[in-house]
């Protein structure tokens, strides 16, 4: 499996990440047999947050990190500062706070990479990443990024962290995905779309992408007739998607593949480093994405699934 290697962090992140939203643990038994096939395959990154499942996602992993004893060879992707019922979390107490319990739940003094999950953009960047060069330098992080940050904000911070010989974000994690979002999913959420696609392209700037198959936009089970699930039709239903849709599937047909394996491609095949946040649940799903990642387009073909070419290469 391709690895994309991260300023700080102490290995290359696999092409695939391990999604952790349904971890629990109560399902320590599914847990475990998903992140072991995941490890056997070639995987070693974990992707979960503070509020994931109401901090069960993290206490699963540190239950499986102790029983393994393999914390040195996982790396950890959390996340925090999400906004609760009171607003914004970007603040030093909070971030701090949020951290110190993450890092209890799961088991360990360190986090191989951290994401603030949403943005405050009433906070100035060169408080935020002050707070967050402090946890560096204390080591409690090793890698910085940001989820659902617009392009223009990261580089704001990228350059005012340069300016001050400071750390900056060394990942995005933006919704990336075939199908184009045209609202986000959910609030203060953001999705790749032409401009932010130019940046990434210019700056070489590593996306690991949350939502990378469009929620099984690309599994068959929908069509633009079926409309039984409200919010993929409200984010993902469109002329345009569609079309993206029958091009993945015809190019699946021609390389003997499934079209949802195609769509992963996609995003696993852009002109700068990705990864893709995946979440199989069963040995089936992690078979298919495993597949996925092996599959090699040519960037014409990128293109052409993309709309950005009109002839099939």
């Amino acid at each position: 499996m391709n690895r994309i290697a991260i300023r700080g962090a102490k290995a290359p992140v696999s092409a695939l990440v391990m999604g952790s939203d349904y971890f629990a643990p109560e399902k320590m038994e599914l847990v475990s047999e998903n992140l072991d096939a995941y490890e056997a395959i070639g995987g070693n990154t974990i992707d979960t947050a503070y509020i994931y499942a109401g901090g069960k996602s993290e206490e699963a992993i540190g239950l499986w990190l102790e029983a393994r004893k393999n914390r040195d060879r996982i790396l950890i992707l959390t996340k925090g500062a999400h906004p609760d019922r009171n607003g914004s979390r970007m603040n030093r107490q909070a971030i701090r706070e949020e951290l110190a319990v993450s890092l209890e739940r799961l088991r360990t003094d360190y986090t191989d990479l951290y994401a603030l999950h949403r943005d405050d953009p009433d906070v100035p960047v060169a408080e935020i990443m002050t707070i967050l060069n402090e946890l560096v330098q204390e080591k409690r992080i090793h890698a910085l990024g940001a989820s659902n940050w617009t392009w223009q904000r990261l580089e704001e911070a990228n350059e005012y962290a340069k300016a001050n010989g400071m750390v900056g974000f060394t990942f995005s994690s933006p919704n990336f995905s075939l199908a184009k979002a045209q609202e986000p999913y959910w609030k203060g959420c953001v999705s790749v779309d032409e401009e932010t696609l130019a940046w990434h392209e210019r700056t070489g700037l590593p996306v690991f992408s949350w939502s990378s198959q469009a929620r099984g936009f690309f599994t068959g089970r929908f069509t633009p007739e079926d409309r039984s699930n409200a919010d993929l039709v409200r984010v993902f239903y469109n002329d345009d998607n569609w079309e993206r849709y029958r091009r993945a599937e015809l190019l699946a047909r021609e390389k003997g593949v499934e079209t949802i394996q195609i769509s992963l491609a996609y995003v696993l095949n852009q002109k700068f480093p990705t990864a893709a946040i995946i979440g199989p649940q069963n040995a089936a799903e992690l078979r298919s994405c495993h597949a996925a990642a092996s599959i090699r387009l040519t960037e014409q073909e990128v293109q052409w699934l993309d709309l950005r070419l009109s002839e099939r290469p």
